[in-house]
């Protein structure tokens, strides 16, 4: 059985270890872990690896955030995986730092990615991965919050959420979404 694991970030070295990069920084280390290594494929850096029999296709999108939904359709035709296993990570402003949330479907919270996603897709019954990025930023610069580097503080406190975020991506492709919710959401 295959999942398809879609980090969302941009590329550039300019967007490197920024808020909005977060997907990407997940699956860099998820694929790390597995001492798989990226490739540059159409519309996305690609690797696959093997966890307890199944197969998870990790992907971060090159067609930069806005337009995620191209790339994500893309890698799920062309694996022939459904919606259903199909999960989304992405930040979340309306989350505090650090809070890990995994739901089955949803809105996109104004995450131009999920937006695009949504749209492209037809469907809002997605599994996603929010990371709470908080919102500690003035009216009108939210964009500039996002597209910031982490602070020293923030990154000692997402350190260990990286490695939680692997373990939920683990749990949801072995003992299901209903589960990793249960055991993961509010802690």
């Amino acid at each position: 059985m295959k999942y398809l694991i879609a980090g969302l970030g941009n590329i550039g070295d300019e967007y490197a270890n920024t808020r909005h990069n977060i997907g990407f920084i997940i699956a860099d280390a998820l694929a790390q872990q597995a001492e798989a290594v990226f490739k540059s494929e159409r519309y996305a850096a690609m690797t696959k690896i093997r966890y307890r029999g199944k197969i998870l296709v990790i992907i971060k999108p090159a067609t930069y955030m806005n337009l995620s939904g191209k790339a994500i359709r893309y890698w799920m035709e062309k694996e022939n995986i459904p919606a259903e296993r199909t999960l989304v990570i992405t930040d979340d402003i309306a989350l505090p730092m650090g809070t890990l949330r995994m739901r089955k479907k949803g809105g996109d919270g104004g995450h131009n990615g999920l937006e695009n996603t949504i749209i492209t897709l037809g469907t809002e019954a997605f599994p996603r991965l929010r990371i709470g990025v908080g919102n500690d930023f003035a009216k009108g610069y939210q964009s500039d919050y996002v597209l910031g580097k982490w602070t020293h503080e923030e990154e000692e406190l997402m350190i260990p959420k990286i490695k939680t975020a692997i373990e939920m991506v683990k749990s949801l492709v072995v003992r299901g979404i209903d589960q990793t919710m249960t055991d993961y959401n509010n802690k």
